[in-house]
């Protein structure tokens, strides 16, 4: 029996083992079941970030929660092992079970049948599920209170959104209106400054209407002056005012206010000008009473004319500024300015012109006969009055009119009346170029150069004199060419040619022996020359005077040996260069050389027929000389245009169609036609040429130099080349088919007449050709003038006797030349080596 119970025991006890593995493994699949079930409602409900903290939060709060002490040690360590946060376990089993029965309520039961077992297990089993869903239900209860209270907050959210709405709208009515309101407000404002400029800009325009009352008052003003403070700030607003309504004709009773305004600008303009002119009339008037006959000594004139109205120019100058300022502008200050510079103009004339008169009678009364003088001092003296005219019209006014240079011009035209008549009766050619360097040199460009702004008026009467006096100048001058020049009638000292350079050479000689006396060592200090450097002569102790004549320069080169022709053209050309415009100096340079050159053909051919062909020729070439020398500086160009009509064509055209068989040819309609033929043919021809004076003195000179060549050739060799000529037409005739010839048979050719035709020669070369170079030295002064001139003559005679020797080595024996003994080349050679 005790067998039976111990096996039934262990059949019970495994039988309870089953059933709690069993019950242990229903258990898991539950857990697994509602872990799956959360695993789905998670998946069907997704959580927002608060609510997923909210579980979290639940979550871990559920973990760490105890486990309950009524499980089983076994329950209890599996459920451990599973656990994240493993609990304290109880000191024995006896405890886990004494408490598990406690908490189920039968602690005083025991279980001593398997229906006990599985009872307490299926309480235990139940209690477990109600542990375990309190949490879930607790959390649900938490989490139903949340939302309620989230719903309680919504539903406040939404009444106060409904209220801030409401708001919102109030909000927006009351800002409308004030909005309205502002508009309103600002549309008043605006209104309100537009009607404030309005009236502004209507008080502006009424203020100048309203100053012609003001203004009216003022000018009507019997104490009113122009020299008052108010009168230039009223005339100012008088002005603003003019200009105002001027440039604003729309406006209404436009001009009737403008020609009231007008008429008060006339007042103000009479009442400057009444001032301004009664100014200038007192100041006159003042210096008229102290000198009656208006005529002022030269120690009052400044103090009478200059110092008086230099003294009241400040005042008035301040109302003529106002009157220049505004004289642009309004047409009505110009016409009051130049009233008062007519006024102003008007009382210096009446000052000065009675003045200058009298200054300009004393000074001709002075210089009557010295008209260089009397030009001078009467230039200046109109000089020094423009200019201080020009400083006191400066005082009173600040811009220049014409009418200022007018009066000026006035006034010097008064000193051009007294001087014309004058220089139109100057005959003198050196008195005329001296007025002329006066007018042109110290006037001109000395005075008007460097003050031409002042100088205006006197440069205009200066050049009208300077022509005037010029071209009294070049009328002079043809006279003179004509008289002195083409008409000169020579005397006979003029031709006494070589008698006038030998006697000069010997005047010069004396003087040259003498200086080399007074310059040789035996002399005394006392007996050095002296020399005057403006009378360029030497003066000797003895107080007697001679011309400087250097030892080097020979008498022919003085200008008292030179032909009066060509001193007085070198002379006349000298004046005239500097004196008259180069155009006019080229036509009367060119007639005054033609001149010249043709008297000095004619004394040439003079002294040919009363002295020598040689001294003629040599005459002629000297002043050709001195005349081409002279006339290098002037930077002039002695060639003029002449212009003339042709009328050849014309004259035969008329002859042509007055001729008889020309008469049916006038009633042609063809190019035959004779009066068209005329038209065509008989145009007359302008034809220009040149005349050159220069080229026309280096042709004469040349044919001069030429002809004495040539004269001088057939002087000494002229019988050799008539005898070489004959050799030559001989030889010519044999070449041609005529004879033959022996030139040693001719007559003419035989040794004994070519011996005496050599020796003429000879003789008439050594006899004539010493005096034929002291002529040259004698007339022409110049080693190297002489040089060149004597070198042609040289070379021809060299070629005659050179060509003498050839033909008489040619045609003649040995003993024929030494019967005709011509003389070597180097003997010929010697001979003019030594001339020379």
């Amino acid at each position: 029996m005790m067998k039976m119970k111990t096996e039934r025991e262990k059949e019970e006890k495994q039988e309870e083992r089953g059933r709690l593995e069993k019950a242990e493994r229903g258990a898991d699949r539950e857990r697994e079941e509602r872990a799956e079930e959360k695993q789905e409602r998670s998946s069907w409900t997704l959580l927002t970030d608060k609510q997923s903290e909210s579980v979290e939060e639940i979550r871990t709060a559920a973990e760490s929660l105890e486990l309950p002490a009524e499980l089983p040690i076994e329950d209890l360590c599996s459920l451990s092992s599973r656990s994240l946060f493993p609990a304290a376990l109880p000191a024995s089993t006896e405890d886990v079970l004494l408490k598990g029965f406690k908490m189920l309520g039968m602690e005083d039961q025991r279980i001593e049948t398997a229906q006990q077992f599985f009872s307490w297990f299926s309480k235990l089993q139940a209690q477990m599920d109600q542990d375990e869903g309190a949490k879930y239900r607790r959390t649900r209860e938490c989490l139903s209170c949340y939302q309620d209270q989230c719903d309680s907050i919504l539903t406040d959210v939404s009444a106060a959104l409904e209220h801030l709405d409401s708001l919102q709208k109030q909000y927006l009515f009351v800002s409308t209106k004030t909005g309205t309101l502002h508009e309103a407000c600002e549309q008043l404002l605006k209104e309100q400054s537009e009607l404030v400029d309005l009236a502004e800009s209507i008080q502006q325009k009424l203020s100048y209407f309203n100053e012609l009352e003001t203004i009216n008052t003022k000018l009507n003003s019997p104490t009113l002056s122009v020299n008052s403070e108010g009168f230039i700030p009223m005339l100012s607003k008088l002005d603003d005012c003019i200009e105002y309504v001027s440039s604003h004709p729309n406006f209404k009773d436009h001009p009737v206010y403008l020609a009231k305004f007008r008429q008060c600008l006339s007042k103000a303009m009479q009442l400057i000008k009444t001032h301004a002119v009664n100014t200038l009339h007192n100041l006159t008037s003042q210096l008229t009473k102290r000198d009656p006959m208006g005529v002022a000594n030269a120690d009052n004139a400044f103090t009478l004319y200059y110092v008086k109205f230099r003294a009241a120019a400040p005042k008035l100058r301040a109302l003529i500024e106002q009157v220049e300022q505004r004289s642009e502008k309004i047409p009505e200050y110009q016409q009051l300015l130049d009233d008062i510079h007519q006024c102003y103009l008007d009382q210096r004339e009446v000052l000065l012109s009675p003045s200058i008169n009298s200054t300009i009678t004393d000074l001709t009364s002075q210089s009557n006969k010295d008209h260089c003088a009397l030009v001078r001092s009467g230039c200046a003296f109109m000089a020094h009055v423009c200019q201080d005219e020009h400083q006191l019209y400066s005082e009173f006014f600040s811009k220049p009119t014409a009418k200022l240079d007018e009066l000026l011009e006035k006034l010097c035209l008064s000193l051009y009346d007294v001087l014309r008549p004058l220089i139109i009766h100057v005959v003198h050619l050196e008195t005329l170029s001296e007025l002329c360097g006066i007018l042109k040199n110290e006037m001109l460009e000395d005075h008007v150069h460097n003050n031409a702004m002042q100088l205006g008026a006197f440069e205009a009467v200066v050049k009208q004199m300077l022509e005037d006096v010029q071209e009294r100048l070049v009328y002079r001058t043809h006279i003179y060419i004509q008289t002195d020049i083409i008409g000169y009638s020579p005397a006979p000292g003029d031709l006494a040619y070589p008698e006038k350079l030998q006697m000069m050479e010997k005047i010069a000689q004396s003087l040259k022996e003498e200086q080399m006396k007074l310059m040789s060592p035996d002399t005394s200090f006392s007996d050095v020359q002296l020399e005057d450097p403006e009378s360029k002569k030497v003066i000797s102790p003895g107080g007697v005077e001679g011309s400087r004549v250097p030892a080097s320069v020979s008498p022919a080169d003085l200008h008292g040996m030179w032909y009066p022709t060509v001193r007085r053209t070198l002379v006349c050309l000298s004046k005239l260069y500097r004196c008259i415009d180069r155009a006019v100096f080229q036509g009367l340079s060119q007639e005054a050389l033609s001149a010249c050159i043709q008297s000095l053909l004619k004394a040439s051919e003079v002294i040919l027929k009363n002295k020598s062909q040689i001294d003629g020729q040599l005459f002629l070439i000297k002043h050709l000389l001195i005349l081409r020398e002279q006339i290098a500086p002037f930077h002039a160009d002695f060639a003029i245009k002449e212009i003339s009509l042709d009328l050849k064509k014309t004259r035969d055209a008329a002859f042509k169609i007055l001729h008889p068989k020309a008469v049916p040819k006038f009633f042609r309609l063809n190019s035959h036609n004779a009066i068209l033929e005329f038209l065509l043919e008989g145009t007359p021809e302008i034809k220009e040429h040149y005349i050159d004076s220069k080229k026309d003195v280096d042709r004469h000179l040349k044919s001069s130099c030429e002809q004495f060549i040539q004269q001088q050739t057939r002087t000494f060799v002229g019988s050799l080349e008539e005898f070489l000529t004959k050799i030559s037409a001989l030889k010519t005739m044999a070449i041609q088919g005529g004879p033959t010839y022996n030139l040693s048979q001719q007559p003419w050719a035989q040794p004994a007449k070519i011996n005496d035709l050599v020796m003429s020669t000879y003789r008439v070369m050594k006899t004539k050709l010493p005096g034929t170079l002291q002529s040259m030295s004698l007339y022409l002064a110049n080693k190297d003038t002489e040089f060149i001139l004597f070198k042609p003559v040289r070379n021809n005679i060299q070629q005659v006797f050179q060509r003498l020797h050839n033909v008489l080595q040619e045609e003649y024996s040995g003993e024929d030349l030494q019967i005709i003994a011509c003389p070597s080349m180097e003997q010929i050679n010697l001979l003019l080596s030594v001339s020379k």
